[in-house]
Protein backbone atom coordinates (compact mmCIF):
# COMPACT_ATOMS: atom_id res chain seq x y z
CA UNK A 1 0.00 0.00 0.00
CA UNK A 2 1.57 3.42 -1.04
CA UNK A 3 2.34 5.92 1.57
CA UNK A 4 0.21 8.25 2.29
CA UNK A 5 0.66 11.76 1.43
CA UNK A 6 0.72 12.98 4.87
CA UNK A 7 3.42 10.42 6.32
CA UNK A 8 5.81 11.32 3.21
CA UNK A 9 5.92 14.63 4.22
CA UNK A 10 6.41 13.98 7.54
CA UNK A 11 9.82 11.68 7.03
CA UNK A 12 10.79 14.45 4.58
CA UNK A 13 10.42 16.94 7.23
CA UNK A 14 13.36 15.05 8.79
CA UNK A 15 15.55 14.96 6.64
CA UNK A 16 18.08 17.74 7.83
CA UNK A 17 17.46 16.00 11.34
CA UNK A 18 18.66 12.80 9.83
CA UNK A 19 21.43 14.96 8.50
CA UNK A 20 22.43 16.07 11.79
CA UNK A 21 22.05 13.26 14.16
CA UNK A 22 21.73 10.08 11.71
CA UNK A 23 25.02 8.62 13.08
CA UNK A 24 23.76 9.15 16.49
CA UNK A 25 20.10 7.57 15.86
CA UNK A 26 22.04 4.74 14.38
CA UNK A 27 24.28 4.15 16.64
CA UNK A 28 21.71 4.36 19.63
CA UNK A 29 19.67 1.97 17.69
CA UNK A 30 21.87 -1.00 17.39
CA UNK A 31 22.76 0.18 21.37
CA UNK A 32 19.08 -0.95 21.94
CA UNK A 33 18.74 -3.71 19.92
CA UNK A 34 22.11 -5.49 21.11
CA UNK A 35 20.13 -5.83 24.44
CA UNK A 36 18.81 -8.67 22.80
CA UNK A 37 22.04 -11.35 22.49
CA UNK A 38 19.61 -13.22 19.74
CA UNK A 39 19.75 -10.11 17.64
CA UNK A 40 23.15 -9.51 18.74
CA UNK A 41 24.39 -12.44 17.43
CA UNK A 42 23.07 -11.90 13.64
CA UNK A 43 25.34 -9.16 13.01
CA UNK A 44 29.27 -8.82 12.56
CA UNK A 45 30.36 -6.94 16.23
CA UNK A 46 33.23 -5.79 14.11
CA UNK A 47 31.24 -3.75 12.12
CA UNK A 48 29.63 -2.13 15.21
CA UNK A 49 31.48 -0.16 18.21
CA UNK A 50 32.29 3.61 18.35
CA UNK A 51 34.64 3.45 15.08
CA UNK A 52 32.54 0.69 13.54
CA UNK A 53 31.19 1.16 9.84
CA UNK A 54 28.23 -0.16 10.11
CA UNK A 55 26.14 2.33 11.66
CA UNK A 56 27.57 4.88 9.52
CA UNK A 57 26.46 3.18 6.50
CA UNK A 58 22.65 2.74 8.07
CA UNK A 59 22.84 6.26 8.70
CA UNK A 60 23.43 7.02 4.66
CA UNK A 61 20.55 4.52 3.86
CA UNK A 62 18.32 5.94 6.15
CA UNK A 63 19.02 8.99 4.73
CA UNK A 64 18.78 7.94 1.20
CA UNK A 65 15.14 6.51 2.26
CA UNK A 66 14.01 9.42 3.37
CA UNK A 67 15.17 11.50 0.48
CA UNK A 68 13.61 9.41 -1.77
CA UNK A 69 10.80 7.85 -0.27
CA UNK A 70 8.37 9.05 -2.70
CA UNK A 71 10.78 7.41 -5.72
CA UNK A 72 11.56 3.97 -4.00
CA UNK A 73 12.52 3.04 -7.36
CA UNK A 74 15.81 4.96 -7.54
CA UNK A 75 17.04 2.52 -4.31
CA UNK A 76 16.30 -0.26 -6.00
CA UNK A 77 20.31 -1.09 -5.88
CA UNK A 78 20.46 -0.34 -1.99
CA UNK A 79 17.31 -2.70 -1.57
CA UNK A 80 19.12 -5.03 -3.33
CA UNK A 81 22.27 -5.25 -1.86
CA UNK A 82 20.51 -5.15 1.94
CA UNK A 83 18.60 -8.16 0.58
CA UNK A 84 21.06 -10.41 -0.01
CA UNK A 85 23.66 -9.21 2.80
CA UNK A 86 20.40 -9.83 4.97
CA UNK A 87 20.37 -13.87 3.03
CA UNK A 88 23.88 -14.11 3.86
CA UNK A 89 22.94 -13.35 7.46
CA UNK A 90 20.24 -15.58 7.48
CA UNK A 91 17.62 -12.89 8.56
CA UNK A 92 14.06 -13.67 8.78
CA UNK A 93 10.56 -12.35 9.23
CA UNK A 94 10.60 -12.30 13.03
CA UNK A 95 13.57 -10.57 13.16
CA UNK A 96 12.15 -7.04 11.76
CA UNK A 97 10.20 -6.01 14.88
CA UNK A 98 13.11 -6.13 16.81
CA UNK A 99 14.64 -3.47 14.51
CA UNK A 100 11.37 -1.34 13.93
CA UNK A 101 11.47 -0.89 17.64
CA UNK A 102 15.20 -0.32 18.07
CA UNK A 103 14.57 2.32 15.43
CA UNK A 104 11.65 4.55 16.65
CA UNK A 105 13.26 4.19 20.22
CA UNK A 106 16.34 5.95 19.24
CA UNK A 107 14.81 8.60 17.12
CA UNK A 108 13.07 9.55 20.55
CA UNK A 109 16.34 9.04 22.70
CA UNK A 110 18.18 11.04 20.17
CA UNK A 111 15.71 13.96 18.78
CA UNK A 112 13.78 14.21 22.25
CA UNK A 113 10.66 16.84 22.01
CA UNK A 114 11.24 16.71 18.30
CA UNK A 115 10.34 13.23 17.96
CA UNK A 116 6.57 14.00 18.19
CA UNK A 117 4.03 10.92 18.11
CA UNK A 118 3.27 12.10 14.37
CA UNK A 119 6.85 12.13 13.39
CA UNK A 120 7.56 8.22 15.35
CA UNK A 121 4.09 7.33 13.64
CA UNK A 122 5.35 8.35 10.00
CA UNK A 123 8.33 6.37 10.73
CA UNK A 124 7.27 3.32 11.46
CA UNK A 125 5.35 3.34 8.73
CA UNK A 126 8.08 4.29 6.48
CA UNK A 127 10.19 1.08 8.08
CA UNK A 128 7.55 -1.55 7.71
CA UNK A 129 6.66 -0.15 4.28
CA UNK A 130 10.97 -0.76 3.44
CA UNK A 131 10.46 -3.59 5.71
CA UNK A 132 8.07 -5.57 3.24
CA UNK A 133 9.92 -4.70 0.30
CA UNK A 134 12.75 -6.48 1.97
CA UNK A 135 11.13 -8.99 3.34
CA UNK A 136 9.70 -10.15 0.09
CA UNK A 137 13.05 -9.96 -1.88
CA UNK A 138 14.60 -12.07 0.87
CA UNK A 139 11.82 -14.59 0.99
CA UNK A 140 12.69 -14.85 -3.41
CA UNK A 141 15.88 -15.52 -2.71
CA UNK A 142 15.31 -18.01 0.40
CA UNK A 143 12.89 -19.95 -2.46
CA UNK A 144 15.27 -20.16 -5.36
CA UNK A 145 18.38 -21.20 -2.61
CA UNK A 146 15.76 -24.14 -1.73
CA UNK A 147 14.83 -24.98 -5.31
CA UNK A 148 18.57 -24.95 -6.81
CA UNK A 149 20.27 -28.00 -7.19
CA UNK A 150 22.83 -28.00 -4.58
CA UNK A 151 21.27 -24.59 -3.04
CA UNK A 152 20.76 -24.43 0.97
CA UNK A 153 19.14 -22.27 3.62
CA UNK A 154 20.36 -21.46 7.30
CA UNK A 155 23.58 -22.90 7.63
CA UNK A 156 25.42 -25.88 6.53
CA UNK A 157 28.73 -27.96 7.92
CA UNK A 158 31.41 -27.76 5.60
CA UNK A 159 35.00 -29.43 5.99
CA UNK A 160 37.74 -28.26 5.39
CA UNK A 161 39.33 -30.09 2.68
CA UNK A 162 42.83 -28.40 2.19
CA UNK A 163 44.59 -24.95 2.94
CA UNK A 164 47.05 -23.35 0.71
CA UNK A 165 49.37 -20.10 1.67
CA UNK A 166 49.58 -17.89 -1.15
CA UNK A 167 51.46 -14.98 0.44
CA UNK A 168 52.82 -13.88 4.05
CA UNK A 169 49.34 -12.92 4.85
CA UNK A 170 46.63 -14.94 2.98
CA UNK A 171 45.91 -18.20 2.90
CA UNK A 172 43.50 -20.42 0.91
CA UNK A 173 40.99 -23.14 2.13
CA UNK A 174 38.66 -25.52 0.13
CA UNK A 175 35.84 -26.12 1.37
CA UNK A 176 33.24 -29.20 0.32
CA UNK A 177 30.50 -30.32 2.14
CA UNK A 178 30.14 -32.62 5.15
CA UNK A 179 26.79 -34.26 3.78
CA UNK A 180 28.57 -34.78 0.20
CA UNK A 181 25.85 -33.12 -1.43
CA UNK A 182 26.38 -30.91 -4.34
CA UNK A 183 26.91 -27.27 -3.35
CA UNK A 184 25.55 -24.28 -5.37
CA UNK A 185 27.09 -22.78 -8.21
CA UNK A 186 27.82 -19.83 -7.06
CA UNK A 187 27.74 -16.79 -9.38
CA UNK A 188 31.63 -15.22 -9.95
CA UNK A 189 32.11 -12.18 -7.14
CA UNK A 190 30.08 -13.49 -4.34
CA UNK A 191 30.84 -14.38 -1.13
CA UNK A 192 30.42 -17.05 1.94
CA UNK A 193 28.96 -16.28 5.40
CA UNK A 194 30.63 -18.39 8.21
CA UNK A 195 29.08 -18.36 11.64
CA UNK A 196 32.22 -19.63 14.18
CA UNK A 197 32.17 -20.91 17.60
CA UNK A 198 35.88 -20.04 18.79
CA UNK A 199 36.47 -20.57 22.13
CA UNK A 200 36.35 -17.72 24.64
CA UNK A 201 33.87 -15.63 22.08
CA UNK A 202 30.24 -15.91 21.58
CA UNK A 203 28.99 -16.85 17.91
CA UNK A 204 31.03 -14.81 14.67
CA UNK A 205 29.27 -14.05 11.74
CA UNK A 206 32.00 -13.06 9.01
CA UNK A 207 31.93 -12.57 5.57
CA UNK A 208 34.44 -13.99 3.00
CA UNK A 209 34.63 -13.85 -0.68
CA UNK A 210 34.49 -16.92 -2.80
CA UNK A 211 37.94 -16.82 -5.20
CA UNK A 212 37.52 -19.72 -6.97
CA UNK A 213 35.64 -20.62 -10.58
CA UNK A 214 32.32 -21.97 -10.09
CA UNK A 215 31.49 -25.32 -9.05
CA UNK A 216 29.07 -27.70 -7.88
CA UNK A 217 31.92 -29.47 -5.50
CA UNK A 218 33.20 -27.19 -3.47
CA UNK A 219 34.53 -23.45 -2.49
CA UNK A 220 37.73 -21.49 -2.24
CA UNK A 221 38.10 -18.51 0.31
CA UNK A 222 41.26 -16.66 0.49
CA UNK A 223 41.78 -15.01 4.20
CA UNK A 224 43.95 -12.00 4.95
CA UNK A 225 44.94 -12.71 8.27
CA UNK A 226 44.21 -8.99 10.02
CA UNK A 227 46.21 -7.78 13.33
CA UNK A 228 43.89 -7.94 15.63
CA UNK A 229 41.10 -10.02 13.48
CA UNK A 230 39.68 -12.61 16.06
CA UNK A 231 38.31 -15.15 12.63
CA UNK A 232 40.70 -14.37 10.36
CA UNK A 233 43.68 -15.24 13.18
CA UNK A 234 42.02 -18.30 14.43
CA UNK A 235 41.63 -19.79 10.55
CA UNK A 236 45.25 -19.00 9.97
CA UNK A 237 46.21 -20.42 12.90
CA UNK A 238 43.83 -22.99 14.29
CA UNK A 239 41.81 -24.14 11.15
CA UNK A 240 42.97 -27.17 9.14
CA UNK A 241 41.77 -30.11 7.38
CA UNK A 242 39.01 -31.76 8.65
CA UNK A 243 38.00 -28.72 10.67
CA UNK A 244 34.31 -27.87 9.99
CA UNK A 245 32.53 -24.54 9.73
CA UNK A 246 28.88 -23.25 9.36
CA UNK A 247 28.16 -21.25 6.57
CA UNK A 248 25.30 -19.50 5.03
CA UNK A 249 24.66 -20.19 1.13
CA UNK A 250 26.34 -17.72 -1.64
CA UNK A 251 24.91 -14.38 -1.54
CA UNK A 252 25.62 -10.85 -2.68
CA UNK A 253 25.00 -8.59 -5.76
CA UNK A 254 28.93 -8.17 -7.00
CA UNK A 255 28.73 -10.05 -9.96
CA UNK A 256 30.25 -10.72 -12.90
CA UNK A 257 27.66 -10.33 -15.92
CA UNK A 258 26.53 -13.57 -16.99
CA UNK A 259 27.25 -12.81 -20.80
CA UNK A 260 29.93 -10.07 -20.72
CA UNK A 261 29.43 -8.25 -24.12
CA UNK A 262 31.91 -5.21 -23.49
CA UNK A 263 36.15 -5.97 -22.53
CA UNK A 264 36.03 -6.75 -18.81
CA UNK A 265 38.45 -4.49 -16.33
CA UNK A 266 39.23 -5.70 -13.06
CA UNK A 267 40.97 -3.34 -10.39
CA UNK A 268 41.98 -4.52 -7.07
CA UNK A 269 43.96 -3.24 -3.94
CA UNK A 270 45.27 -6.27 -1.49
CA UNK A 271 42.89 -9.22 -0.73
CA UNK A 272 40.53 -7.50 -2.66
CA UNK A 273 41.03 -9.53 -5.46
CA UNK A 274 39.27 -12.47 -3.81
CA UNK A 275 36.09 -11.78 -5.79
CA UNK A 276 37.73 -10.63 -9.12
CA UNK A 277 40.15 -13.87 -9.06
CA UNK A 278 36.69 -15.82 -9.30
CA UNK A 279 35.27 -13.36 -12.18
CA UNK A 280 39.08 -14.19 -13.87
CA UNK A 281 38.95 -18.01 -13.81
CA UNK A 282 35.39 -17.89 -14.90
CA UNK A 283 36.62 -15.71 -17.99
CA UNK A 284 39.32 -17.70 -18.59
CA UNK A 285 36.78 -21.26 -18.38
CA UNK A 286 33.68 -19.69 -20.42
CA UNK A 287 35.05 -16.64 -22.46
CA UNK A 288 38.39 -16.97 -23.65
CA UNK A 289 37.44 -14.30 -26.53
CA UNK A 290 37.11 -11.49 -24.34
CA UNK A 291 39.33 -8.70 -23.92
CA UNK A 292 40.17 -8.56 -20.53
CA UNK A 293 42.57 -6.63 -17.98
CA UNK A 294 43.44 -7.42 -14.45
CA UNK A 295 44.97 -4.98 -12.61
CA UNK A 296 46.01 -5.54 -9.05
CA UNK A 297 48.05 -3.38 -6.55
CA UNK A 298 49.55 -4.82 -3.46
CA UNK A 299 52.12 -3.79 -0.66
CA UNK A 300 54.79 -5.46 -2.37
CA UNK A 301 55.82 -8.96 -3.37
CA UNK A 302 55.75 -10.88 0.09
CA UNK A 303 52.24 -9.72 0.93
CA UNK A 304 50.79 -10.24 -2.94
CA UNK A 305 48.84 -13.12 -3.36
CA UNK A 306 47.95 -15.54 -6.58
CA UNK A 307 50.60 -14.06 -9.08
CA UNK A 308 51.74 -17.31 -10.57
CA UNK A 309 47.96 -18.45 -11.10
CA UNK A 310 47.59 -14.80 -12.50
CA UNK A 311 50.26 -15.50 -15.03
CA UNK A 312 48.97 -18.84 -15.55
CA UNK A 313 45.57 -17.96 -16.44
CA UNK A 314 47.48 -15.04 -18.72
CA UNK A 315 49.37 -17.41 -20.55
CA UNK A 316 46.35 -19.40 -21.33
CA UNK A 317 44.13 -16.92 -22.01
CA UNK A 318 45.37 -14.64 -25.14
CA UNK A 319 43.34 -11.38 -24.33
CA UNK A 320 43.92 -11.14 -20.85
CA UNK A 321 46.96 -8.48 -19.82
CA UNK A 322 47.48 -8.65 -16.14
CA UNK A 323 49.56 -5.87 -14.41
CA UNK A 324 50.49 -5.68 -11.08
CA UNK A 325 51.44 -2.74 -9.10
CA UNK A 326 53.83 -2.66 -5.47
CA UNK A 327 53.34 0.50 -3.45
CA UNK A 328 56.67 -0.07 -1.47
CA UNK A 329 58.50 -2.58 -3.41
CA UNK A 330 61.41 -4.56 -1.93
CA UNK A 331 64.54 -4.74 -4.20
CA UNK A 332 64.13 -8.00 -4.39
CA UNK A 333 60.43 -7.09 -6.50
CA UNK A 334 62.41 -4.74 -8.81
CA UNK A 335 61.21 -5.72 -12.33
CA UNK A 336 57.98 -7.98 -10.92
CA UNK A 337 55.58 -5.06 -10.63
CA UNK A 338 55.19 -1.48 -11.50
CA UNK A 339 56.39 0.82 -8.76
CA UNK A 340 53.58 3.18 -7.17
CA UNK A 341 49.57 3.41 -6.91
CA UNK A 342 47.36 2.54 -9.02
CA UNK A 343 46.24 5.70 -10.38
CA UNK A 344 43.20 7.26 -12.78
CA UNK A 345 45.72 8.32 -14.94
CA UNK A 346 47.24 4.99 -15.78
CA UNK A 347 43.92 3.60 -15.82
CA UNK A 348 42.65 5.62 -18.65
CA UNK A 349 45.66 5.17 -20.74
CA UNK A 350 46.61 1.55 -20.29
CA UNK A 351 43.04 -0.31 -20.15
CA UNK A 352 39.96 0.20 -22.90
CA UNK A 353 38.14 2.28 -19.48
CA UNK A 354 35.95 4.38 -22.03
CA UNK A 355 34.09 0.84 -23.13
CA UNK A 356 34.52 -1.80 -21.06
CA UNK A 357 32.85 -2.79 -17.59
CA UNK A 358 35.07 -2.34 -14.81
CA UNK A 359 34.67 -4.51 -11.90
CA UNK A 360 36.57 -2.48 -8.75
CA UNK A 361 37.63 -4.09 -4.98
CA UNK A 362 39.57 -3.08 -2.51
CA UNK A 363 40.25 -0.49 0.63
CA UNK A 364 38.12 2.15 1.06
CA UNK A 365 40.31 5.19 -0.10
CA UNK A 366 41.44 2.74 -2.78
CA UNK A 367 37.81 2.98 -4.20
CA UNK A 368 36.64 6.17 -3.14
CA UNK A 369 39.58 7.81 -5.49
CA UNK A 370 39.40 5.58 -8.47
CA UNK A 371 35.19 5.16 -8.06
CA UNK A 372 34.78 8.93 -7.93
CA UNK A 373 37.28 9.84 -10.59
CA UNK A 374 35.66 7.42 -12.93
CA UNK A 375 32.14 9.14 -12.64
CA UNK A 376 33.62 12.38 -12.63
CA UNK A 377 35.34 11.66 -16.00
CA UNK A 378 31.88 10.01 -17.26
CA UNK A 379 31.96 6.54 -17.03
CA UNK A 380 28.71 5.52 -16.38
CA UNK A 381 27.43 4.59 -13.22
CA UNK A 382 25.80 1.09 -15.08
CA UNK A 383 29.02 0.03 -16.11
CA UNK A 384 30.83 0.58 -12.86
CA UNK A 385 30.54 -2.20 -10.33
CA UNK A 386 32.45 -1.70 -6.63
CA UNK A 387 31.99 -3.88 -3.83
CA UNK A 388 33.67 -2.44 -0.01
CA UNK A 389 34.47 -5.47 2.25
CA UNK A 390 32.35 -4.82 5.26
CA UNK A 391 29.48 -1.89 5.09
CA UNK A 392 29.31 0.36 2.32
CA UNK A 393 29.71 3.77 3.50
CA UNK A 394 27.39 7.14 1.72
CA UNK A 395 29.82 7.41 -1.39
CA UNK A 396 29.64 3.42 -2.17
CA UNK A 397 25.90 2.75 -1.56
CA UNK A 398 24.82 5.65 -3.53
Amino acid sequence: MPLAPATIALVKASIPALEQRGLDITRRMYERMFRNPAIRDLFNQSHHGEAGSQPKALAAAVLAYARNIDNLGALGGLVERIAQKHAGLVILPEHYPFVAEALLGAIGDVLGAAATPELLAAWGEAYWALADILISREAQIYRGLAETRGGWTGWRRFRIAGRQRESEVIASFYLVPEDGGPVLSHRPGQYLTFRLHIPGHGPLKRNYSISSAPSDRGYRISVKREGQGIVSNWLHDAASPGTVLEVAAPAGDFVLAEAPQRPVVLVSGGVGLTPLLSMLETIAERHPALETHWVHGALDGAVQAFGPRVQALAARHGRLRATTFHAAPRPEDRGLAEPGLITLDWLRRNTPVAEADLYLCGPRPFLRDLVGGLLAAGLPAERLHHEVFGPADALLAA
